[in-house]
């Protein structure tokens, strides 16, 4: 286990902040870069995200690079209320996450700025999108396959990362009679009996396992492990203080097994395991060539989500964890694939071999490093501790 260098976390942070000025305006109207180099698009998940870690630096440069971010946004939503996949492309549509991550991140801003009104017909269209993204009129939504940041990857119906994100926004805006309704549902268990009763509906509790499931729908489901969703159920206390300790300690140990099989060769966990291999009946042609085990969506090491599990530990009070996990991170976030760089704030990276496989200064890989270092220097979890209260 990594002791903690705090030397090492402020160098690595003033080099996150660097990359976020760096990045801060592009050349799509000048709004901000979704990496350095690779990817100058304004991307609406990347860019949602990153407002986490920007608005824990009181950067007033970044602060207003993300407003106009959200400003431009809500300019180009469509009239139904839905946000497009890119900031500047309001014919760019068709993503499950982006409204849902514009609300949470409309919130957070609010909260940051203290304009409670900040937005506001925007934001009430898009609650209103969403409460139309149920097939069974419910409180959960449901999604089509690839339509949310697993752009390679399969999530059928009911996804847990995006239904995470609405409780969040919703406890955040203040809406806690339909926040407590969502988590009603999704703390239902997924349904394995092979049909439904009229009066049953499923939810996204795994039987046999701590955890969420990654998504279900009727009697399909898949139980293998989403880090991002189960690090947001944790951060919002969707999951009880119970379940998320036991979540934290079943991640340790699968992810002990994983470095004793090979299947792991770094102190943090993958965005995804166990992982579809070939064969399996949840593997899919395309994944030969862009999600092979190991690699990506199919249990990459994504630093924005390791940061995502590193505040849950902070919000699950494992602090000694946390640190020791962030201590990781610092270090991965030092690898890059240009070697004049301090800190490559790689997009993501290869399970087995800790191999960088994306993109260098990728903003939400840079963002979300700046939020999990403040959640353990000051042992709290911005925007989401009063969440995790009531």
């Amino acid at each position: 286990m990594q002791a903690i260098n705090w030397n090492e976390v402020k160098a690595a942070k003033q080099a996150a902040i660097e990359v976020l000025l760096h990045n801060a305006s592009g050349p799509f109207d000048g709004l901000p870069r979704t990496a350095g180099w690779g990817y100058p698009e304004p991307y609406t998940r990347d860019l949602m995200f990153s407002i986490l870690g920007i608005a824990v630096t009181g950067n007033e440069t970044l602060i207003k690079s993300i407003r106009r971010v959200l400003e431009t946004l809500a300019g180009n939503q469509t009239e139904h209320g839905h946000i497009p996949s890119l900031v500047h492309d309001g014919d760019d549509r068709g993503a499950s996450d982006t409204t849902p991550l514009f609300l949470l991140g409309t919130a957070i801003f609010r909260k940051l700025t203290g304009e409670s009104d900040f937005l506001e017909d925007a934001v009430r269209k898009s609650l209103v999108w969403m409460e139309y993204q149920s097939p069974s009129d419910r409180y959960m939504v449901a999604q089509q396959p690839t339509s949310d940041w697993r752009d390679e990857q399969w999530v059928l119906g009911y996804g847990l990362f995006v239904n995470t994100v609405i409780y969040s926004y919703l406890k955040m805006l203040g809406d806690d009679e339909r926040a407590e309704n969502t988590r009603d549902e999704m703390n239902q268990f997924t349904v394995d009996s092979g049909f439904i009763a009229h009066h049953i509906h499923e939810g996204l509790l795994v039987k046999s396992k701590p955890y969420f499931a990654l998504w279900s729908y009727k009697v399909l489901f898949c139980n293998r492990f989403d880090l991002l969703g189960n690090s947001i159920a944790i951060l919002s206390g969707l999951a009880s203080r119970e379940r998320a300790i036991e979540i934290i300690d079943w991640i340790e140990l699968e992810c002990a097994k994983m470095r004793v099989r090979g299947d792991l060769s770094v102190d943090i966990a993958p965005n995804f395991f166990p992982f579809v291999l070939p064969g399996d009946e949840d593997w899919h042609p395309r994944y030969e060539q862009f999600n092979l085990p190991g690699n990506y969506h199919n249990g990459g090491i994504w630093p924005f989500v390791c940061g995502l599990y590193v505040a849950a530990l902070v919000a699950a009070e494992q602090y000694e964890l946390a640190g020791q996990r962030l201590a990781e991170l610092t270090r991965l976030c030092r690898l890059s694939n240009d070697p004049s760089l301090e800190f490559g704030f790689n997009e993501w990276i290869k399970a087995q071999t800790g191999e960088v496989m994306g993109v260098d200064w990728q903003t939400w890989s840079a963002a979300l490093y700046l939020y999990a270092a403040t959640c353990v220097e000051e042992r709290r979890t911005p925007f989401f501790d009063d969440m995790r209260a009531v």
